[in-house]
């Protein structure tokens, strides 16, 4: 075994506890946090919150996205509570879009890394593409592709009253909190091997490839930059918070803002530990069609700001 061999399976194995630990916490404070929401909020008030009647649900959804910093991983306590709600498909996969491109930390880190100018656009067109898309999805029916199974309450008890006999009235009722933390529990079982496989591949593919990898396929001589950017984004596995100290030395290497927008979006968009999450919860159309939008985006974002704007 080689040193270099050595050095990147230890970081693997380092990535990996650290996003056990961080996901794992992330995991439960969100679903606990969403549960609780669930058990106090009327599913009806959320469904006419987010119902996207007149367009309002979908920018109250970019807008509830704009403000959560989570990453692509962690969003998936959120939309399942959304799912469980029954709040509009639309602004539902609208919220799925921009929560990890448009949260506060990216959009604070942008501002001093590529300036107000690139920042803003880019703020323009996560917005507009997640709004067009949400709308598009709810539009050709793609509701119908949500595993309808993983948001079917467990009940709890044995049955029936007359079936428990008269120890039944003994139970205590459980509380608000011991509901939402039952809730929490039973998801986070049910996604945990999913979470270990993703956060292992993730691990893998961050020890293995190193980001700088990234400006020798996508730099000046590679005429498919942009697509080329967009396409290893995903299985990359680099956070949009750590990618973004990098882009200095991708500049030097002569990569174009298209590509790093391009992989900026593809890399926080749609992370492959996100996507072997979200396959517990969507058909194969629906995980295509999230995958595309991502893509789509990436790539007019990539080719729009090579044409109209310059780092």
């Amino acid at each position: 075994m080689t040193p270099e061999f050595e050095m990147m399976l230890l970081e693997s194995g380092k990535m990996f506890i650290e996003l056990f630990v961080e996901l794992t916490v992330l995991f439960l404070a969100i679903s606990f946090g969403v549960a609780l929401i669930n058990q106090k909020l009327p599913a009806e008030k959320i469904q006419r919150i987010l119902g996207g009647q007149g367009g309002r649900g979908y920018f109250v959804a970019a807008g509830l996205g704009a403000v959560t910093p989570f990453c692509s991983c962690s969003t998936i306590p959120m939309l399942v509570g959304l799912l469980k709600a029954r709040a509009g498909f639309g602004p539902i996969m609208t919220f799925l879009f921009t929560s990890p491109l448009l949260n506060p930390i990216v959009i604070a880190l942008f501002i001093p890394v590529l300036g107000l100018e690139v920042t803003i656009w880019y703020a323009v067109l996560a917005l507009s593409v997640s709004v067009a898309a949400g709308i598009i999805l709810q539009a050709l029916g793609f509701d119908r592709y949500i595993k309808q199974e993983m948001l079917v309450e467990k009940q709890s008890g044995c049955g029936t009253p007359k079936s428990c006999g008269a120890a039944v009235a003994e139970i205590q009722t459980p509380t608000i909190w011991q509901k939402a933390w039952d809730e929490c529990w039973s998801l986070f079982k049910q996604m945990m091997p999913y979470m270990v496989i993703a956060m292992a591949i993730g691990s893998v593919v961050h020890g293995f490839v190193p980001a700088e990898f990234f400006g020798d396929v996508a730099g000046p001589d590679n005429p498919l930059a942009v697509p080329t950017a967009a396409v290893i984004g995903i299985p990359l596995y680099i956070r949009v918070t750590a990618l973004l100290p990098l882009i200095g030395s991708f500049v030097a290497k002569g990569v174009s803002i298209g590509a790093i927008i391009a992989l900026v979006i593809g890399s926080g968009g749609a992370s492959l530990p996100e996507l072997i999450l979200l396959k517990k919860l969507f058909k194969a159309p629906l995980l295509i069609a999230f995958l595309m939008v991502i893509f789509v985006m990436a790539i007019i974002g990539g080719y729009a700001f090579n044409l109209f704007l310059s780092v």
